[in-house]
């Protein structure tokens, strides 16, 4: 993977010295391979997976981004939306086009700043216009805290503990999206990757990516699943794993022998490497489309190796054994997250969100189909808009009031993992089950509908627009998406108004005079 080198010594660092910490992204095109199969990409700086970024608990983040986006069968251009941080008084640096901001033209810088504040984890970016992502454009984002309360648990934590898991396709997005909405038919993913390199049926034998340990010690993995559509079930063989986190809060450790991870979401979990020195699998098959739909997928394949100091440099002969699967009713936020403090009082605003499919392959919610406005949501709140019948397009947008307990409730209908932007949310539901649990439910920013009425609650307490969307890109493309515009009078004025700097102020103007082509 191509790194930003701020080393392994932030995690050090104490969160007294929190500093602005700036990079410089370039929005590109180029050819790669991770497969062995050679395509045009949208890119940060050349690389996929973007570059990761590692910083501190409690810093700022500068970020200059240029769009040199050239390739006329690709987007040109372009958001990052940097997936789980809160952005309080900063809802217009979130990045979905068309709710929080106007896409980047070509030949445009655009500086994206905000604070993470107390937030810790495991994070990522993306661009959040149509299926761009798809294209390449995605990337980790590590929050290092230097008081975690589960550091006792691990002694290695670095970018070579960072695993990110992806699919990858060998068409463009757009002429993707185009079959998908003639056919109806999702697309299936050409391969699996691991740290940015797989294979698929027929391809070259591409190096599978390497984690080296060390015999003895404890590695904090940090994993990300950047994907477009499937979900990865990940564990490594002859090796159990201890989840600790999701999506960026601690959760009490839980011992596993596999974790399924949805696209978007994130954990983290705890490897001894007490085995005897070798090399050893690690697994991830995605999930999502029948192998049979593209003669390229093979889930198998995707593989990396965890290679203890002193083994030989080979390939593994180790075989796996399934084991117990993380479940949810296990995950349990950690004592200072304050488990349960939303209570099992009733929601001060209930929402049921029923999912649809009258006109395949588009989805509907609430009988709606989701359109990104002409005016993005943030944008319309700010000029004043304060009820629904003032947004545009109304019935999309859910107004609620600031300080309000809110409760979604998705009777279930297929594997759709929902993201919701702003928040992180308690699942008192989680899919398949019958008992509520108010005392320590799990609390993510991403959670799959699988089945029965899911739901999940959180506290109105960071006015903005926000979006809450199936994170399967292809599906978000085809309307499975809602808006929030929080407590629309507190963006405004007080001391939860939005930062508005003068770039993004002018992003609408300017994309509005591209010509369709480049927009």
């Amino acid at each position: 993977m191509v790194r930003l080198a701020l080393g392994s010594l932030l995690g050090l660092l104490p969160v007294a010295f929190a500093v602005t910490r700036h990079f410089d992204f370039t929005v590109n095109n180029a050819r790669i391979a991770p497969d062995g199969f050679e395509r045009d990409a949208v890119l940060i700086n050349g690389a996929y997976p973007a570059p990761l970024i590692q910083i501190n608990k409690g810093d700022d983040v500068f970020i200059p981004t240029h769009n040199q986006l050239v390739d006329p069968l690709m987007r040109r251009s372009t958001t990052i939306h940097w997936h789980g941080f809160f952005q309080p008084r900063t809802s217009d640096m979130d990045g979905p086009a068309f709710v929080n901001q106007c896409p980047i033209p070509p030949n445009t810088t655009f500086n994206y700043q905000f604070g993470v504040h107390n937030q810790s984890g495991n994070f990522w970016y993306h661009s959040h216009l149509s299926t761009q992502y798809c294209d390449g454009l995605r990337g980790a984002f590590v929050v290092y805290d230097p008081d975690d309360p589960l550091k006792h648990l691990y002694d290695v934590d670095d970018e070579g503990t960072v695993i990110t898991l992806s699919d990858w396709y060998h068409d463009l997005a757009p002429s993707a999206t185009n079959d998908f909405f003639s056919t109806g038919v999702v697309p299936i993913p050409d391969s699996g990757l691991i740290n940015g390199v797989g294979r698929f049926n027929g391809g070259p034998e591409v190096p599978f990516a390497v984690v080296n340990v060390e015999h003895g010690k404890r590695y904090r993995l940090r994993v990300f699943a950047t994907a477009c559509r499937p979900f990865f079930t990940f564990s490594i063989d002859n090796h159990n794993i201890t989840f600790m986190e999701a999506d960026g809060i601690e959760h009490d450790p839980v011992t596993v022998q596999n974790v399924d991870v949805y696209t978007a979401q994130r954990v983290s979990v705890i490897l001894n490497a007490t085995q005897p020195v070798n090399n050893y699998w690690i697994r991830a098959p995605p999930t999502g489309g029948a192998p049979s739909g593209n003669p390229n997928f093979n889930p198998n394949l995707t593989l990396a190796i965890l290679r203890y100091k002193g083994a030989p440099v080979a390939d593994p002969t180790t075989v796996n054994v399934p084991g117990h699967k993380l479940l949810d009713q296990e995950m349990h936020p950690i004592a200072q997250e304050m488990p349960g403090k939303l209570g099992s009082g009733p929601p001060d605003v209930a929402i049921t969100l029923n999912i649809a499919q009258p006109n395949p392959p588009f989805f509907d919610i609430n009988g709606i189909s989701y359109i990104s406005p002409s005016i993005p949501v943030l944008l319309q709140i700010l000029s004043g808009a304060k009820q629904p019948q003032d947004l545009l397009p109304s019935e999309q947008v859910f107004v609620v009031p600031r300080n309000a307990l809110i409760q979604v409730t998705i009777p279930g209908t297929g594997a759709h993992p929902f993201h919701l932007h702003g928040h992180a949310f308690d699942v008192v539901l989680p899919s398949n089950d019958d008992t509520f649990n108010f005392v320590n439910p799990l609390r993510r920013d991403v959670y799959p509908i699988n089945g029965g009425n899911t739901t999940f609650r959180w506290m109105t307490d960071n006015p903005g627009a926000w979006f809450l969307h199936c994170h399967i890109d292809w599906h978000l493309e085809a309307g499975l998406a809602v808006a929030f515009a929080e407590a629309p009078e507190d963006n405004v004025s007080g001391p939860a108004a939005q930062i508005t700097p003068q770039d993004w102020l002018d992003l609408c103007p300017m994309y509005d005079k591209l010509d369709p082509e480049f927009q």
